[in-house]
């Protein structure tokens, strides 16, 4: 069947999806949020990631952004979805504008600045670069915060002829020398062809005197602007991840006396818990002292090391993204990253191990020390109650005791009774009998009347009592 041709506008009239969901053009436009940047080349990145603090709010940031040439102008609106991009020159024949790019992340703000060199510049690999304006040097300097990441990234042209390999590479250690101010210093390089190829990316990975790196970019004429700008964004997002990942490793070194000395001390504490003459209490109460100890150190540094293995991952990602392929007799970035990130990551993974354990066992101790507890109370009490019916078993024999007795004294006032009774009679001559006699033959019944009475009594007493 054919679909009748139609206009776009009639089309428009056709298609007409459910209402939208609250968060579906959130969601939608997140990919576009953060758009890679378009370098034509031969360009160079002034690249700085700051961390945020006291001195970098949202507010700083905006008022030393509004500094700049032609952004006066610029709001908090316009820093809303923590990205901007600005335009900082107008272009000129054969020459790109310069456009500085802000993005703020959950702990850092990044700037790149990028600036278009002329065609040609360069070449060779001439260690003379064009200067950078004043102005914009004391910028960079002014940006609020403390440096994460300062990175000098040049993109030049060459058409990285195979038979040139070892040329090239000398050059590129004297090209880097020179930016550093240490013309004569011998440099040593990392780098690989990025991208299967395309291109080649180079870095000595060290701090030159003015607290910058420098990334060294070849790629042939060819290069379109937006592969160059996919090359730049993933060095850079590289090397920033690389440093924020890494950041875990102080926090795995400052805690582990901390959990060595926790560790002993529950040892200790599980030692004493075997003992006999322990002191439950006393022990417990050490215990919660050194979970609450341990409670804290996670609160303050779980965050830190889920950061780390967040940032590590993203470090993976773009050394894949890289798509690297070895330089003959160079060490390929990936492998020089790997060689020092992959066990400082194991150290920090290794020290989050160890305090969500360390956490697990003192829990685990203290269930151990309270079930003691209980079961000592509960022997305690058992001891209480076998106290309580001995008792109680030995006042009912008494009190049986003294219920005999207590028949055996309300007999004889009964009998008493019986005696004086006949005593009158036979003085009234009434009695043929002897009042003692009497008396005699009456005391077996009134025995027998007294404790059928009492049982009597004793079993209305009970009767009441369970119906209760």
């Amino acid at each position: 069947m054919d679909f009748p041709l139609t206009t776009p506008a009639a089309a428009m009239d056709m298609l007409r999806p459910p209402p939208d969901d609250a968060l579906r053009r959130v969601v939608h436009d997140e990919v576009h949020a953060r758009p890679m940047p378009l370098i034509t080349l031969p360009a160079r990145v002034l690249y700085v990631a700051v961390l945020h603090g006291a001195d970098s709010s949202r507010e700083q940031e905006l008022a030393h952004l509004q500094t700049l040439p032609g952004q006066s102008g610029l709001t908090l609106a316009d820093l809303a979805s923590s990205f901007a991009s600005m335009r900082l020159s107008a272009a000129t024949a054969g020459q790109a504008s310069q456009v500085l790019q802000w993005e703020r992340h959950t702990e850092f703000t990044r700037y790149a600045l990028l600036l278009p060199l002329p065609a040609g510049c360069c070449a060779g690999l001439d260690p003379q670069p064009p200067g950078i304006d004043p102005e914009i040097r004391r910028w960079l300097a002014g940006i609020p915060g403390k440096t994460l990441a300062a990175i000098d990234l040049w993109m030049l042209h060459d058409e990285l002829e195979p038979e040139q390999t070892q040329q090239r590479m000398e050059r590129a250690r004297h090209w880097f020398a020179a930016m550093h101010g240490y013309p004569e210093q011998p440099v040593r390089l990392f780098g690989a062809q990025l991208g299967q190829g395309h291109s080649w990316g180079l870095s000595d990975f060290q701090i030159g005197p003015d607290g910058f790196e420098r990334i060294l970019v070849l790629a042939p004429q060819v290069t379109s602007a937006e592969r160059a700008g996919r090359i730049a964004l993933r060095l850079l997002e590289l090397e920033t991840y690389r440093l924020m990942a890494l950041r875990g490793l102080p926090t795995a070194k400052q805690l582990a006396p901390f959990l060595n000395q926790a560790e002993q001390e529950l040892v200790t504490i599980t030692g004493q818990m075997k003992q006999d003459e322990a002191i439950e209490e006393e022990l417990l109460d050490r215990l919660i002292a050194l979970a609450a100890s341990v409670e804290r150190a996670t609160a303050e540094h779980a965050w830190r090391y889920s950061a780390s293995r967040a940032y590590f991952a993203l470090v993976r990602a773009r050394m894949d993204e890289l798509r690297e392929k070895p330089i003959r007799g160079t060490q390929s970035m990936r492998d020089f990253i790997q060689r020092r990130t992959s066990p400082a990551m194991a150290t920090v993974a290794a020290s989050e191990e160890r305090l969500s354990m360390l956490s697990e066992r003192i829990s685990r101790s203290s269930g151990l020390l309270r079930t003691r507890i209980d079961i000592s109370a509960e022997q305690q009490s058992q001891q209480l109650l076998h106290k309580l019916t001995r008792g109680q078993e030995l006042q009912t024999r008494l009190q049986t005791t003294v219920e005999g007795l207590s028949i055996a004294a309300i007999s004889y006032y009964m009998v008493s009774l019986v005696l004086y009774a006949a005593k009158a009679a036979k003085g009234a001559g009434w009695l043929p009998w002897q009042p003692e006699t009497v008396a005699g033959l009456s005391i077996p019944f009134v025995l027998l009347l007294v404790w059928w009475l009492t049982r009597r009594i004793h079993h209305r007493l009970s009767h009441d009592i369970g119906g209760h």
